[in-house]
């Protein structure tokens, strides 16, 4: 199950965009981006709306009903500078929607480096139900690198077994805090304020190169996401 693919029908809307301190759009090189909720530019596979979830007002992603059932992910390009190097910081929420199939995890997260209409990304999600199950093993899968689209998460399983997925602690349906820093071919992803990080990728396939910070869910997920901060370097 689940390439977890992202290419799809793009769907164009907007929302607020994150502006600094004195109320002019971040640049690159804007030592720092203000938390809010960025304008959405373009949704691959579904739509955006605005929403408050458990007292967060923040972005759901709805999938586009062409691709209910299908293995395939939703993915909402933010209006940010593109991103190279730095850190990102966002609050997710996520679990299987009322018509996912059994072995689904509410799969959710971030591609901090994507490209035009979501051709390619590198992404960092979670398996939310897997945080407090009771299969050790499902608990060594809670949170997953991906790189679309030559490098989906089964065959980096098969290829390099552990290397890509790790344990963090986390509730199906709660808001989880992910906070993602990347120096070159290198990415951590650090989980509800963790000061060491759950997971570290050494050779991001898509080499040293900046894309697009997007959000990321599987069709079959209800996936809320809440305000996101920007630190580039």
């Amino acid at each position: 199950m689940m390439g977890r693919r992202i290419l799809g029908a793009l769907v164009l809307l907007g929302a607020t965009f994150v502006r600094g301190a004195h109320g002019q759009a971040a640049g690159p090189e804007a030592p720092a981006q203000a938390a809010g909720l960025p304008k959405v530019l373009e949704v691959v596979n579904g739509r955006a709306e605005r929403t408050t979830y458990h007292g967060i007002e923040g972005l759901r992603l709805i999938p586009a009903p062409a691709f209910m059932g299908k293995d395939a992910g939703m993915l909402g390009i933010l209006d940010l500078p593109e991103f190279r190097n730095g850190s990102i910081e966002l609050q997710v929420a996520g679990k299987p929607g009322a018509n996912a199939a059994p072995d689904s995890r509410g799969f959710i997260g971030l591609s901090f480096r994507t490209g035009k209409h979501g051709g390619w990304a590198e992404i960092f999600y979670l398996r939310p139900t897997n945080g407090r199950a009771e299969d050790q093993l499902r608990r060594n899968h809670a949170v997953q690198y991906v790189s679309e689209p030559e490098w989906p998460w089964y065959r980096l399983r098969k290829e390099a077994p552990g290397a890509y997925e790790s344990y963090a602690d986390m509730m199906a349906g709660e808001w989880t805090t992910m906070r993602i820093e990347v120096d070159g071919v290198t990415a951590r992803l650090y989980v509800n304020g963790a000061t060491q990080p759950c997971l570290i990728v050494n050779d991001l396939k898509h080499g040293d190169r900046a894309g697009r910070i997007a959000l990321w869910a599987y069709i079959d997920s209800d996936a809320w996401f809440g305000p996101i901060t920007v630190t580039p370097r």
